[in-house]
């Protein structure tokens, strides 16, 4: 079975939004690494990646996310992810992967782009 990786991007007022989908691993990644330097780059240090349509993310995935939490903060930018409770198949794969790794708690989490983008909706506890 072949998996598309798609990243598209749009903005949410003063968010610049990264909508991912797919298996986020080894070959995938460094799409979506290059993705987040290039928001970056253009100036856009408000950035929500959201993942609800991730149905595999491995090490290098999390690596990426990792990576992309210390350039935004580099830049005093502020990182959103989206991982709600009921995602791409089964329940948001990220979600579980970054909670067994004990990251999760560094990163914004939110259920969805609304309360990502909202100023006053605090983060999902970890």
């Amino acid at each position: 079975m072949v998996v598309a990786f798609n990243v598209t991007d749009s903005g949410q007022g003063d968010w610049a939004v990264l909508q991912v989908s797919g298996e986020l691993d080894l070959v995938t990644s460094p799409v979506l690494r290059q993705r987040v330097h290039d928001e970056v780059a253009e100036g856009r240090h408000s950035l929500v990646l959201d993942l609800s349509e991730v149905f595999f993310c491995d090490s290098s995935g999390v690596g990426v996310l990792i990576a992309s939490r210390r350039l935004i903060r580099s830049c005093q930018g502020r990182l959103r992810l989206i991982l709600p409770a009921q995602g791409a198949e089964d329940g948001s794969h990220v979600n579980r992967v970054l909670g067994a790794l004990g990251v999760r708690r560094l990163f914004d989490v939110h259920p969805d782009l609304a309360s990502a983008v909202s100023e006053e909706a605090g983060p999902l506890s970890a």
